[in-house]
């Protein structure tokens, strides 16, 4: 595999994006993540993340019909990739197609298939599955509207689930999201993914792999070990996380300046991200654990779900750990910020105490009299100056006492 220098790479994936504002988003992100890059010992200090567009696009579906197909999101990858699995505790094999029409033949010959499709934005190869595997046109828009809650829809023949995939961006470790659509049919399971590159090589490992427990069981089971990878991906994100909060509690009382700040901010925003994403899979998961689809083999695979919502629980309750801790280190960056300002007040305030009498002492006898007591006199400079000093050495002493620095 050839490799990349960070700028090469810049290059090359600026000339696969068609458009001058896709341009201009790489370049950005580009730019940010190089500007984000870890250092030894530190939190990361990068630009703050942008906010991302909940609502993306979606003002293209008013007017529309229900069930019409129009991808709703950002291109993430040039072609289409359609990757099939079919295997039954015997025989195994894999092989990409250029056409979901390939599969026909496959359809009901396999004890398990499973079709991958990476990239969202062909309307016609969704459209294509929806009609070989009888996939309603609304469960079809979902898929193509890549800004969905994560939900479970039951239609009798199939699951459908919507679900939120993240992952660690290489360069600069921000937290990136994306939606993974999921079909779970009685012999089959078909994904939809926006690009390639996902958490799934060691569950084709252990299809390709004879005598597996994953190649003795059906699609049902098939849909638990990729959700439970789903899950398992969630642990590397939070482990990542609980590192960059250590190291930023351990910056938070030398530095507190305004790149704490952005770092706090920006944990805040992506602990928001993964509450959205984790929080709606526990529903999801308990549904799948405790009602009856016929498409799921109750009494074999729910011990596994349950074993899922086990993890889902203490992903969700670590995420508001990790985010009680987030906002309390936000306030006591602003109780640090305001003691620091109170200390320099303090100090002026003192400087300009000591400086009211002597103001006053100078200001007295730099008035413009002829006859003031003491003008005339040959050490009336030099007493006055012995008078101030004892003035200043009396107030500080006085403050001193009353612990007022």
């Amino acid at each position: 595999m050839k490799t990349y220098t960070l700028d090469e790479a810049q290059d090359k994936l600026i000339g696969q994006h068609g458009t001058p504002p896709e341009r201009d988003r790489f370049e950005y992100n580009v730019m940010t993540a190089k500007k984000g890059v870890r250092r030894k010992g530190k939190a990361v200090h990068a630009s703050t993340i942008p906010m991302k567009k909940v609502m993306r696009n979606l003002s293209r579906t008013i007017g529309q019909p229900a069930g019409t197909l129009l991808h709703i999101g950002e291109q993430k990858t040039a072609n289409c990739v359609i990757t099939v699995f079919g295997y039954d505790e015997e025989r195994e094999f894999h092989i990409p197609v250029t056409s979901v029409a390939e599969c026909e033949e496959w359809k009901d010959q396999q004890r398990v298939l499973w079709i991958n499709i990476d990239g969202l934005h062909d309307v016609s190869v969704i459209e294509e599955a929806g009609k070989l595997f009888g996939i309603h046109p609304l469960t079809l828009e979902d898929i193509l509207h890549t800004d969905q809650r994560s939900k479970l829809e039951d239609f009798e023949s199939y699951l459908f689930l919507v679900l939120r995939t993240l992952e660690l961006e290489k360069i600069s470790n921000d937290v990136l999201d994306e939606q993974l659509s999921m079909v779970i049919g009685k012999n089959y399971v078909l994904t939809f993914q926006e690009k390639p590159g996902d958490m799934f090589d060691a569950v084709r490992e252990r299809i390709k792999s004879p005598g597996t427990g994953i190649r003795k069981r059906g699609a049902d089971y098939l849909a638990y070990v990729l959700i439970d990878s789903i899950v398992d991906s969630y642990f590397t994100v939070l482990e990542e996380l609980e590192g960059r909060i250590e190291l930023l509690d351990q910056e938070l009382f030398t530095t507190s300046g305004r790149e704490t700040f952005e770092s706090i901010y920006d944990l805040k925003k992506e602990l928001i991200l993964l509450r959205k994403s984790v929080r709606p899979m526990r529903e999801i998961i308990n549904s799948i654990s405790r009602d009856h689809y016929k498409v799921i083999d109750d009494e074999a695979t729910w011990p596994f779900f349950r074993d899922v919502y086990d993890n889902v629980i203490l992903i969700n309750e670590t995420i508001e750990t990790y985010r009680d801790i987030v906002l309390g280190m936000y306030d006591t960056w602003l109780a640090i910020v305001n003691n620091r300002m109170n200390e320099i007040m303090k100090v002026l305030t003192t400087i300009a105490t000591i400086f009211m009498p002597l103001s006053f002492l100078a200001g007295l006898y730099g008035m413009n009299f002829r006859y003031i007591p003491g003008l005339q006199w040959e050490w009336g400079f030099f007493a006055l100056l012995v008078f101030m000093g004892i003035t200043v050495a009396g107030m500080m002493v006085y403050f001193r006492t009353r612990k007022w620095f």
